[in-house]
């Protein structure tokens, strides 16, 4: 790696990061980075789960540092996401990038409509951790993980239309776990892909040094914004990564 490709994955880092912690996504943009810099698929994947791991350190220091977060509903969900994310990062060594692409384009679309067309929920946050809605959610964070250990790309929108679509938590609360979730199952994707051989250490810390002040970024200036702004970010996001998605190969 050379210095203009370590300078790129810092800035490229430094977006990707802001995009994560307020909506999701931004590993949509240094996957493919690591993969254009020559890195295989499976390579590209592993390492931008160092940066990821990093990054969400940061962004959940950012929420608590704002007094935003929501425990230990965090950690009941953490949970099925880690067991979900070992059996994911183990599917994520052999993958197709065409196929997968496609069908995450979809999910994208699907997910926009969630957000365009949800339903708005008052009430407090303990009004909305009843013990129905908390039993559903375990299983559903399972199947997340198991999503976010295979490929992460994309696991932000799928976070937050779960959350607000079972809790209807406010866009700051939803982030906050959602950060949290990414945190704890990225350690055991990080593991996987370490065990694997799948790591390129020097560009997931170049691209973490970038991740991280993004995370640090966005975190904090979220908080005290309104739903429609950092709406408004995620369904921009949404409807360019799709099209993306779909269209790049």
């Amino acid at each position: 790696m050379n210095l203009s490709e370590g300078i790129l994955l810092v800035l490229a880092g430094s977006f990707a990061g802001f995009v994560n912690s307020v909506a999701g996504g931004g590993s949509l943009i240094t996957i493919p980075l690591l993969i254009f810099m020559g890195l295989p698929s499976a390579e590209a994947n592993g390492s931008n789960r160092i940066a990821l791991f990093i990054q969400n350190i940061f962004s959940v220091a950012g929420y608590r540092s704002k007094g935003v977060y929501v425990f230990p509903f965090a950690v009941w969900v953490a949970i099925p996401a880690v067991i979900g994310a070992i059996i994911g990062s183990k599917i994520a060594v052999d993958i197709s990038d065409q196929l997968f692409n496609r069908i995450l384009a979809i999910i994208m679309i699907v997910v926009m409509s969630i957000t365009i067309f949800k339903p708005r929920i008052t009430g407090t946050t303990r009004d909305l951790l009843t013990r129905r809605k908390v039993w559903t959610s375990i299983p559903v964070f399972f199947f997340l993980g198991i999503y976010g250990g295979f490929i992460q790309a994309g696991i932000g929108f799928l976070i937050i239309a779960s959350l607000t679509a079972v809790h209807g938590f406010n866009m700051a609360h939803t982030n906050s776990i959602k950060v949290f979730v990414i945190l704890c199952y990225t350690l055991a994707a990080v593991i996987v892909f370490y065990l694997e051989g799948k790591i390129r250490w020097e560009y997931g810390l170049t691209l973490a040094s970038g991740n991280s002040v993004g995370g640090w970024i966005g975190s904090r200036w979220s908080v005290g914004r309104s739903d429609r702004v950092i709406r408004t970010i995620l369904l921009v996001m949404v409807i360019s990564i799709s099209i993306k998605l779909w269209f790049f190969n």
